[in-house]
């Protein structure tokens, strides 16, 4: 026999009421279930992606960790972006998201010149992205979205937007 599910905002034993008796649980000693269509869209944005929170200080008290999901458009990318100080850790759900990024010490192309990478993925691969590195998400897809679950070690969702994925030289300047 199954426990029924529980319904939005119920913690582990969603069966014991708030009562007098028992006053309010503080949102930092339950668990929480966050359903798949109560995300929260009301997060940082790239152009061309859409970020949803699921656990986050705003959806459930987290101090320390914010995990969401990202959907990609077909055929489009996002801006240039990166996530501050942040850690993030990005696992692809559906589609073939390819994520861009310059490496300065990839050894292939001119020497000493930056090396634009492209990372082709597939359901089940994980990504990680350190901090500050700037990169983009593209979806080569012409009909299908590309979905992927983030989880970063920040609280919150830090997204800083930019002009392009790597600085100018001297001589671009």
């Amino acid at each position: 026999m199954s426990e029924p599910l529980t319904t939005p905002g119920e913690g582990f034993h969603p069966h014991l009421p708030d009562t007098p008796d028992h006053p309010v649980t503080p949102l930092r000693s339950r668990l929480h279930h966050i359903r798949a269509d109560s995300l929260d869209g009301d997060t940082a944005q790239s152009g061309g992606m859409r970020r949803f929170a699921a656990v986050s200080g705003k959806t459930v008290g987290s101090e320390k960790l914010w995990m969401g999901q990202t959907h990609v458009a077909p055929s489009t990318a996002s801006s240039d972006h990166h996530h501050g100080e942040s850690e993030t850790a990005i696992y692809v759900v559906s589609g073939h998201p390819e994520f861009v990024f310059v490496d300065d010490n990839s050894g292939e192309g001119p020497p000493g010149g930056p090396q634009e990478v492209r990372l082709r993925t597939s359901p089940g691969d994980y990504i990680f992205v350190p901090p500050f590195v700037p990169h983009r998400e593209e979806n080569p897809d012409p009909t299908d979205e590309a979905v992927v679950v983030i989880a970063r070690s920040t609280q919150e969702a830090i997204v800083v937007n930019l002009p392009r994925l790597y600085a100018l030289s001297p001589d671009d300047a």
